[in-house]
């Protein structure tokens, strides 16, 4: 079973896809950004979600990073 969170790779331009189960929830530029989406979501402790390998997949790319390489 994969995590319901999923940080895409980073963008050429900047930023990472976030997806909630399947569904586009935003890009974000920097953590923040996927806390309030998954605030948005209904997950009111997202913060503590980051780095749970069980919520959250970190694609292509370091986790916290949000430029490409």
């Amino acid at each position: 079973m994969s995590a319901p969170i999923v940080i895409h790779r980073p963008s050429p331009t900047g930023g990472r896809r976030v997806t909630i189960r399947g569904q586009i929830v935003g890009l974000a530029y920097e953590d923040q950004d996927v806390v309030e989406f998954l605030r948005q979501a209904g997950l009111p402790d997202a913060v503590r979600l980051l780095d749970r390998p069980e919520w959250v997949e970190w694609r292509d790319g370091r986790a916290h990073t949000y430029v490409a390489a």
